[in-house]
């Protein structure tokens, strides 16, 4: 893990219809909850609570401080509410965790680099596969996955989720033979895409 991500939380008195005011004055419910606490209703400043988003996501771990007692939970964001018209920030459920058990986690996979096959044919990469399914403990949970497309030397080649590297400690859930990326050519005019799966009879039908 790079960076360490904290939030410190404030203790939250106004429930149901009334956090609209919270809201109003900058303030955005939040709910900790987890296998070793009690859930807990608490609240943080709008532009604390978006810092955090941005820089954690869903796969990188928060130290969450709680407020009377300081104490420092480990936490994961699970779920975040917005207002679909607005675009504002609702609302947040924050999953906390064991620092020992390992967790899975939704991984994003950034293409870095270029193919120069891709390039030579006039095509492009296309990346079909935005994440990685990975487990590992919460400490050692990448970020993202970053990925070198110079190993696509030929139009026929396909990255698959086994061949990226992972750290020795993470283990990947995803199928490894599920395709992240391939190298995608242009049609010509006069071409036309073979269907999979469609032989010469299902031509003639379709002409039919």
């Amino acid at each position: 893990m790079a960076n360490r991500i904290t939030l410190s939380l404030e203790t939250r008195t106004i429930m149901g219809k009334q956090v609209k005011k919270l809201r109003k004055d900058g303030i955005v419910p939040v709910h900790l909850y987890g296998p070793s606490i009690s859930p807990r209703f608490l609240q943080c400043s709008t532009p604390n609570l978006l810092r955090v988003l941005v820089q954690a996501g869903s796969n990188t771990p928060v130290f969450v401080t709680l407020p009377d007692s300081g104490e420092e939970h480990l936490a994961f964001v699970r779920e975040v509410q917005w207002d679909p018209l607005r675009g504002t920030l609702l609302h947040a459920d924050l999953l906390q965790t064991e620092i020992s058990q390992r967790i899975s986690a939704e991984v994003p996979i950034l293409l870095e680099g270029e193919s120069q096959a891709a390039r030579e044919a006039g095509g492009t990469v296309g990346q079909v596969l935005r994440t990685l399914s990975v487990e590992a403990l919460p400490l050692d949970m990448p970020g993202d996955l970053r990925v070198d497309v110079s190993v696509l030397t030929d139009d026929s080649n396909v990255l698959r989720a086994g061949d990226i590297g992972l750290p020795g400690n993470v283990t990947l859930l995803t199928d490894p033979e599920e395709m992240v990326a391939r190298i995608e050519l242009p049609v010509r005019a006069g071409e036309t895409e073979e269907v999979e799966g469609a032989g010469p009879e299902a031509t003639e039908e379709e002409a039919e």
